[in-house]
Protein backbone atom coordinates (compact mmCIF):
# COMPACT_ATOMS: atom_id res chain seq x y z
CA UNK A 1 0.00 0.00 0.00
CA UNK A 2 1.52 3.57 -1.14
CA UNK A 3 2.03 6.43 1.31
CA UNK A 4 -0.40 9.38 0.89
CA UNK A 5 0.45 12.50 0.61
CA UNK A 6 -1.60 15.61 2.17
CA UNK A 7 -2.78 16.43 -1.89
CA UNK A 8 -0.82 14.40 -3.80
CA UNK A 9 -0.65 11.47 -5.16
CA UNK A 10 1.91 9.57 -4.04
CA UNK A 11 4.77 7.85 -6.64
CA UNK A 12 3.18 5.16 -8.36
CA UNK A 13 -0.37 5.96 -7.64
CA UNK A 14 -0.32 8.36 -10.54
CA UNK A 15 -4.17 7.01 -11.48
CA UNK A 16 -5.59 7.50 -8.20
CA UNK A 17 -7.55 10.84 -7.18
CA UNK A 18 -5.74 12.83 -4.85
CA UNK A 19 -7.17 11.69 -1.23
CA UNK A 20 -8.35 15.68 0.05
CA UNK A 21 -8.38 14.50 3.57
CA UNK A 22 -5.39 13.27 5.49
CA UNK A 23 -7.44 9.63 6.85
CA UNK A 24 -9.09 7.89 4.06
CA UNK A 25 -10.60 5.71 6.72
CA UNK A 26 -12.11 9.11 8.82
CA UNK A 27 -13.27 10.58 5.50
CA UNK A 28 -15.00 8.03 4.60
CA UNK A 29 -17.15 7.74 8.16
CA UNK A 30 -17.86 10.92 7.85
CA UNK A 31 -19.38 10.91 4.47
CA UNK A 32 -21.23 8.26 5.25
CA UNK A 33 -22.42 9.82 8.70
CA UNK A 34 -23.88 12.75 6.07
CA UNK A 35 -25.36 10.86 4.24
CA UNK A 36 -27.19 9.58 7.07
CA UNK A 37 -27.99 12.93 8.39
CA UNK A 38 -29.43 14.19 4.95
CA UNK A 39 -31.58 11.01 4.64
CA UNK A 40 -32.97 11.39 7.84
CA UNK A 41 -33.56 15.30 7.15
CA UNK A 42 -35.69 14.05 4.41
CA UNK A 43 -37.94 11.75 5.73
CA UNK A 44 -38.46 14.20 8.26
CA UNK A 45 -39.30 16.47 5.66
CA UNK A 46 -41.53 13.92 4.05
CA UNK A 47 -43.04 12.88 7.29
CA UNK A 48 -44.29 16.24 8.28
CA UNK A 49 -47.03 16.89 6.26
CA UNK A 50 -48.36 13.73 6.89
CA UNK A 51 -48.24 14.29 10.77
CA UNK A 52 -49.54 17.81 10.24
CA UNK A 53 -52.30 16.36 8.14
CA UNK A 54 -52.97 13.56 10.96
CA UNK A 55 -53.08 15.71 13.89
CA UNK A 56 -56.21 16.99 12.45
CA UNK A 57 -58.52 14.26 11.68
CA UNK A 58 -61.35 14.39 9.23
CA UNK A 59 -64.26 12.09 9.72
CA UNK A 60 -62.53 9.66 7.02
CA UNK A 61 -59.56 9.72 8.96
CA UNK A 62 -61.17 8.68 12.14
CA UNK A 63 -63.21 6.04 10.04
CA UNK A 64 -60.13 4.48 9.25
CA UNK A 65 -58.60 4.53 12.83
CA UNK A 66 -61.82 2.71 14.29
CA UNK A 67 -61.67 0.28 11.66
CA UNK A 68 -57.84 -0.83 11.98
CA UNK A 69 -57.90 -4.05 13.40
CA UNK A 70 -53.75 -5.01 14.33
CA UNK A 71 -52.55 -3.67 17.64
CA UNK A 72 -48.84 -3.72 18.50
CA UNK A 73 -47.35 -4.33 21.92
CA UNK A 74 -45.73 -1.21 23.59
CA UNK A 75 -43.75 -2.58 26.25
CA UNK A 76 -41.83 -5.87 27.64
CA UNK A 77 -42.86 -8.48 29.50
CA UNK A 78 -46.61 -7.84 28.89
CA UNK A 79 -49.05 -10.80 30.10
CA UNK A 80 -50.74 -12.32 27.19
CA UNK A 81 -54.28 -13.81 29.24
CA UNK A 82 -56.95 -15.81 29.00
CA UNK A 83 -59.38 -13.24 29.87
CA UNK A 84 -59.53 -9.56 30.40
CA UNK A 85 -58.67 -8.88 33.50
CA UNK A 86 -55.93 -9.58 36.25
CA UNK A 87 -57.22 -12.30 37.94
CA UNK A 88 -57.01 -14.62 34.67
CA UNK A 89 -53.70 -17.01 33.86
CA UNK A 90 -51.22 -15.50 31.54
CA UNK A 91 -50.75 -17.94 29.14
CA UNK A 92 -47.46 -16.09 28.44
CA UNK A 93 -45.35 -12.87 27.92
CA UNK A 94 -45.27 -10.42 24.83
CA UNK A 95 -42.37 -8.23 23.91
CA UNK A 96 -42.35 -5.18 21.67
CA UNK A 97 -43.03 -5.09 18.59
CA UNK A 98 -45.11 -8.52 18.96
CA UNK A 99 -48.51 -7.63 17.57
CA UNK A 100 -51.74 -9.04 16.70
CA UNK A 101 -55.14 -9.00 15.30
CA UNK A 102 -58.35 -7.59 17.28
CA UNK A 103 -60.75 -10.02 17.73
CA UNK A 104 -62.87 -8.68 20.33
CA UNK A 105 -62.83 -5.80 23.14
CA UNK A 106 -64.08 -5.54 26.84
CA UNK A 107 -63.30 -1.98 28.42
CA UNK A 108 -59.55 -1.86 29.06
CA UNK A 109 -59.05 -5.01 27.23
CA UNK A 110 -58.12 -6.08 24.24
CA UNK A 111 -58.40 -9.72 22.70
CA UNK A 112 -55.94 -10.23 20.04
CA UNK A 113 -55.02 -13.27 17.44
CA UNK A 114 -51.10 -13.23 17.30
CA UNK A 115 -49.76 -12.21 13.57
CA UNK A 116 -46.68 -13.96 14.06
CA UNK A 117 -44.80 -16.36 16.10
CA UNK A 118 -44.15 -14.06 19.08
CA UNK A 119 -40.82 -12.90 20.58
CA UNK A 120 -40.91 -15.66 23.56
CA UNK A 121 -42.19 -18.45 21.39
CA UNK A 122 -45.98 -17.96 21.62
CA UNK A 123 -47.08 -19.73 18.29
CA UNK A 124 -48.99 -17.56 15.54
CA UNK A 125 -52.54 -17.56 16.09
CA UNK A 126 -52.43 -17.91 19.18
CA UNK A 127 -55.55 -15.94 21.42
CA UNK A 128 -55.59 -14.07 24.34
CA UNK A 129 -56.33 -10.75 25.93
CA UNK A 130 -53.75 -8.33 27.10
CA UNK A 131 -54.44 -4.46 28.65
CA UNK A 132 -54.62 -1.48 26.38
CA UNK A 133 -52.10 0.44 28.68
CA UNK A 134 -49.57 -2.09 27.19
CA UNK A 135 -50.63 -2.00 23.78
CA UNK A 136 -51.30 0.41 20.37
CA UNK A 137 -53.78 0.28 17.43
CA UNK A 138 -51.85 0.91 14.00
CA UNK A 139 -51.93 4.56 13.16
CA UNK A 140 -52.73 4.55 9.36
CA UNK A 141 -51.25 7.78 8.17
CA UNK A 142 -52.75 9.51 5.11
CA UNK A 143 -49.44 10.47 2.59
CA UNK A 144 -51.49 12.79 -0.03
Amino acid sequence: MAAEVWGRVAPGERGRAPHLFPFPSLEASLLKRSATVAAMSLVLALAAPAAAHAASPTRESSAAASSCSTWFVNSNGVNFRTGPGTGYRSVGLLYYPDSGTKVGETGSWVKLRLRYKSRTGLPAGTTAWVSKSYSNPCLPIDLT
